[in-house]
Formats: structure tokens, C-alpha cells, sequence
């Protein structure tokens, strides 16, 4: 009589555990699925196929080969007659966009024709001080062109690689809307008079805005490189390399390989802004009140005296 198991005599092991391969080990253990296995058996035991087998097979490949060629015929003959039809609208566009710049460049042209003889009749009708005036508003405000000396900030895009696996462009070396409006910020901080971007004249009313990969000074485009330039000390390229702007410029240039330059420029000319509106106008001192004002007021009259006005708010940068 033997003893039952866990009794004297002999030790009972403890079942094996035995672990299913995961899937990845499996696949490289066993790479070619099992259908395929067959179906090689399948052939080398049966042959190749002969008589009507082999003939419906090769029929059937003549004919999806035929199908095939057809429609890459008639793709092709579809996409060949609807090229005359884009390559048309193409060119009445860009001759659309041509006549309108050369239309725009007429108009500007004769702006400026009219806006001389308005300075001309301007300064012959109220004499020379008061037109002096006049000019030098307009150049504070942007109406008119001026000169002087002043700097000159360059900014320019750094490289941008394109992502080799999903093919998307790094934009983060772009110089972007808000570095122009920190550059434009900081030149009015240190006594700039006057600031073009590019040519563009910024004025009181001015935007610096991104429309997509573009950047707008109002409603013109500009490009890189991005010349900012402005009128003012003679310092004022020093001031400005030194300045929080010039710093956070010079830490774009160095993490991201973008380009910055602040140098002093003589004789620089801005023109005048060309979309300026003046929409709202008050006066900067209000004006005094009349010398005899009555102490008493009628009944059902504003309590207010006659010749007294609001203060007026001055708006600054």
C-alpha cells in the first residue's frame, strides 16, 4: 500500500506555471501566418494549375489590367481638358491683381499730387507760421514724410527645418507679430519721433497683427528680413541693443538662429503713412471760461456755466 500524496514517503512538486508567449515573441518566433504555410504545401503537393484553371486566371489578370489602363486613360485625358480651363482662370487673375496694383500706384500717385498743391495753397493762404505749424503736426502724426537721423533694427527668420516624419515646417525661429510690437513699444519708450516697419509708417492708429504666416503693419504685407526703422537721439541704437527689447532679440538669435542688428542710421526718410483716419478731434486745452459768468442760474437751465467743458483725454502710447 503506498502512501497518498502529501503522506510519508514522497514530496508532492508544486505544478509548473507555464506563461503564454506574448505577441511580439511569438511574431518573430513565427513571422509567416499560417495561411500562407498552407498554402505553399498546397501548391507544391498539387502543382501549378493547368488547363481551364490556369486560363481563367490568366483571363482574369488580362482583363483587371485592361480596367486598370482604361481609367488611368481616362484620368488622364479629363485632367488634360480641364488644364486650359485653370491655366485661363489662372492668367485672368494675375492679370486681374496687375491691373489693380497698376490702378492703386495711379491713385497713390495722384494723392500725392493733390496733398502738394493742398500744402502749397495751405501755406500761401495762412502764412508761414502757421503752416510751419501745421507741418510739423503732420509730421508728428504721420501725414507727412520726415528725415533725420536716428537707428535702424533688423530682424530676420532663423532656419526652419521641416519635420522629416509628419512634414510639418518648425515655425518657432519666425519672427513673429508681437517682436515687431515689442520693437516699435520700445523705440517710442526711448524717444523715437518717427518708426516705419519696412516702409510702413506707424502712427497713432496703427496695427501690427499675423494673418496667418504673414505679418500686417495696418493692411500691407511685410517680409523678413524686417527693417524697423525710427528717428530719434542719436543714442538710440545704443539705448535699444541695451534695452529689455534688444536682450529678448539677442536670445532669439541665440536659441533659435534668428538675426538681429540695432545700428545708428543717418539721413534716414520715412514717407507718410497712407491709411491714417482721423475719426475723433478735441481740443488739448479747454478753452477758458467767459469773463463775466452769472452767479445764479434760471430754473429749468443746466447747472452748468456757460463757457466750462469737459476735460479732454489725451491718449498716449
Amino acid at each position: 500500500m503506498t502512501d497518498p500524496p502529501g503522506e510519508k514517503g514522497e514530496e508532492v512538486q508544486p505544478p509548473k506555471r507555464v506563461y503564454a508567449p506574448d505577441f511580439l515573441t511569438e511574431l518573430f518566433r513565427n513571422p509567416l501566418d499560417p495561411g500562407y504555410a498552407d498554402a505553399a504545401a498546397r501548391k507544391q503537393r498539387e502543382g501549378e494549375p493547368t488547363g481551364t484553371p490556369k486560363a481563367l486566371r490568366s483571363a482574369s489578370l488580362a482583363v483587371a489590367l485592361v480596367v486598370l489602363g482604361f481609367l488611368l486613360v481616362v484620368a488622364y485625358q479629363q485632367t488634360v481638358a480641364e488644364e486650359p480651363a485653370r491655366t485661363t482662370a489662372r492668367a485672368e487673375l494675375i492679370d486681374q491683381v496687375k491691373n489693380r496694383r497698376e490702378t492703386t500706384t495711379e491713385l497713390q500717385q495722384r494723392a500725392d499730387r493733390l496733398a502738394g498743391e493742398v500744402s502749397q495753397l495751405r501755406e500761401r493762404e495762412l502764412g508761414g507760421e502757421a503752416a510751419r505749424k501745421i507741418e510739423d503736426t503732420e509730421a508728428a502724426t504721420g501725414l507727412a514724410p520726415v528725415r533725420g537721423s536716428g537707428a535702424r533694427i533688423t530682424v530676420a527668420d532663423g532656419p526652419t527645418p521641416i519635420n522629416p516624419v509628419t512634414g510639418e515646417r518648425n515655425t518657432a525661429a519666425r519672427v513673429k507679430d508681437s517682436d515687431l510690437q515689442l520693437a516699435a513699444n520700445a523705440l517710442w519708450s526711448l524717444g523715437a519721433e518717427a518708426i516705419a516697419v519696412n516702409g510702413q509708417r506707424l502712427t497713432a492708429t496703427s496695427t501690427i497683427r499675423q494673418a496667418g504666416e504673414a505679418i500686417l503693419v495696418d493692411l500691407s504685407p511685410v517680409t523678413t528680413p524686417y527693417e524697423v526703422s525710427a528717428i530719434g537721439p542719436d543714442e538710440l541704437a545704443r539705448d535699444f541693443h541695451d534695452s529689455y527689447a534688444g536682450r529678448f532679440f539677442e536670445q532669439l538669435a541665440a536659441k533659435y538662429g534668428m538675426s538681429f542688428d540695432a545700428r545708428p542710421a543717418e539721413d534716414l526718410r520715412l514717407e507718410a503713412a497712407t491709411e491714417l483716419k482721423l475719426r475723433v478731434a478735441e481740443p488739448s486745452v479747454a478753452p477758458s471760461a467767459p469773463p463775466s459768468a452769472p452767479s445764479t442760474f434760471p430754473s429749468g437751465s443746466p447747472s452748468t456755466p456757460a463757457g466750462s467743458s469737459r476735460p479732454s483725454s489725451e491718449g498716449g502710447r
